[in-house]
């Protein structure tokens, strides 16, 4: 393939992505989009496959792990649950820095181009920029993996004069830049290259460990900004257009989408990365005399189903414990059954539902719940006063009343979803454990509240047994 035909296939390629993007942003255009996306990965592999730059004897090797890669993608896409997602993502985002990494150091080391004056001075602050950039995100998105999957706990790791520590750490990276660019030849860059890469791998890991479970959905965000611009710098390094505009494509709508995140949890970016919100997953309520007060009201699955028989309008608030679970098809189902009975039923969604942006919109499009009904949190809040029933699936965080009425709540001022406002609200949960930010949640005890306790895909499934009697 020629280089012309090349540049022609990446702008096809470039413009597929732009589609592609534009289609995720809206779940009725979300399969168009994805499309897209994947059209478009396919003319930019191949033409860069049999583009110019690849020689016949590199060949093989290329199309070998082509096929490794391929396979592993596979079978991950097959094996891997719904519920996995998130740290699917966060893993794959740590692939992306390894290769920013890697491609960094060839790109140092390799001879068959000769760079000099200004145009060695780019190169090389291209390469240490991009091993920054990809290290950080390597090691960050590793921990980010951990803590979602459970392998390492969501509590904060906040060591002591941790900012001190972030600083000092900078201004080596600034210090050792300074060497690497000044150094005589390849063998002196190698020493302050390599040692600003364990800076950046430990900066990394020192950053995510130090946010905690509440903000792990920005987290996921901010990562996969970070991949985006590793992307980009792997990009210049190379001086290919297409990975320069894709990484900037995927870094700009990361950011941009961190953003509309820490405004739904009323934070801004810098403090998620200072870290502190959030002690764990599923962490025990405090002391009891620290608890909210009040007496729980348990609920049958038999009681459930009458309420839900009864009411005229019922809204739906899925989170983690739905996914978890794996009752987003049962959901449907009783869905389906209350719809058919002219109850007017809709979702309710937070933006930080879940484990990762768009979490809960993606388990219920794969149940096939319509896009009508699934609204986001703005979109709702104002109608809870006129609803009947609101049904809370594995949520807490979201929809913890604290957040409005405690000013010293670890979350006060997020905004959440004003269940309490209904005329019932039914919470299924397998206990009384606090949520993944570890904040106790008074919406437990108040008097229109009623607890379903149990495993949300057993209780549903009882749910709409009773209701089909």
């Amino acid at each position: 393939m020629s280089a012309s035909l090349a540049n022609v296939a990446y702008i096809g390629a470039t413009i597929l992505f732009i589609l592609s993007l534009g289609g995720l942003s809206n779940p009725e255009t979300s399969r168009r989009g994805n499309f897209y996306g994947i059209v478009g990965m396919t003319i930019a592999v191949l033409a860069t496959v049999f583009g110019p730059r690849v020689t016949a004897e590199g060949l093989p090797w290329i199309i070998g792990s082509l096929a490794i890669g391929g396979g592993i993608g596979l079978y991950a896409a097959r094996k891997v649950q719904m519920t996995q997602m998130p740290e699917l993502v966060a893993l794959m985002h740590s692939l992306v820095g390894l290769a920013a990494c890697l491609v960094g150091f060839a790109s140092y080391i390799d001879t068959s181009v000769v760079y000099s004056g200004a145009e060695k001075t780019i190169h090389e602050v291209e390469i240490y920029i991009g091993i920054l950039i990809g290290a950080v995100t390597f090691s960050g998105s590793v921990i980010a993996f951990g803590k979602l999957s459970g392998k390492i706990g969501g509590k904060p790791l906040l060591l002591p004069a941790r900012h001190w520590l972030n600083l000092v750490a900078l201004l080596a990276v600034v210090w050792f830049g300074v060497q690497f660019v000044q150094a005589p030849d390849t063998n002196a860059g190698m020493v302050p290259l390599a040692i600003m890469t364990v800076i950046a791998l430990l900066f990394g890991v020192h950053m995510v460990m130090a946010i905690g479970g509440a903000d792990m959905p920005v987290v996921v965000s901010m990562l996969n900004s970070y991949s985006g611009w590793a992307a980009a710098a792997t990009g210049f390094m190379l001086a290919n257009d297409l990975l320069i505009v894709i990484g900037a494509l995927v870094g700009s709508s990361g950011a941009i989408l961190s953003y509309i995140m820490c405004r739904a949890m009323n934070r801004n970016f810098i403090s998620v990365i200072a870290g502190g919100f959030g002690t764990g997953g599923g962490a025990v309520p405090a002391a009891a005399g620290a608890q909210p007060e009040g007496e729980i009201t348990p609920v049958s699955a038999a009681d459930t189903a009458e309420l839900l028989r009864e009411a005229k309008s019922v809204v739906i608030v899925p989170g983690y414990g739905m996914a978890v679970a794996q009752a987003q098809h049962t959901v449907y189902e009783i869905t389906k059954l209350l719809r058919a009975k002219g109850v007017n039923v809709r979702f309710a969604i937070h933006p930080v539902a879940g484990r990762m942006p768009g979490h809960m919109n993606v388990l219920l499009a794969e149940a096939k719940v319509p896009y009508d009904i699934v609204l986001e949190m703005d979109e709702i809040n104002e109608d809870f006063p006129s609803t009947d029933v609101t049904m809370v699936i594995g949520a807490n965080d979201i929809v913890n009343p604290a957040a409005e009425d405690d000013p010293t709540s670890p979350i006060a001022g997020m905004p959440v979803l004003q269940v309490w406002k209904s005329r019932t609200s039914i919470v299924m949960k397998r206990s009384m454990a606090s949520g993944y930010a570890g904040v106790d949640n008074p919406l437990f005890f108040k008097e229109n509240n009623r607890m379903l306790f149990g495993d949300a895909k057993k209780m549903l499934d009882e749910v709409l047994g009773a209701l089909k009697a």
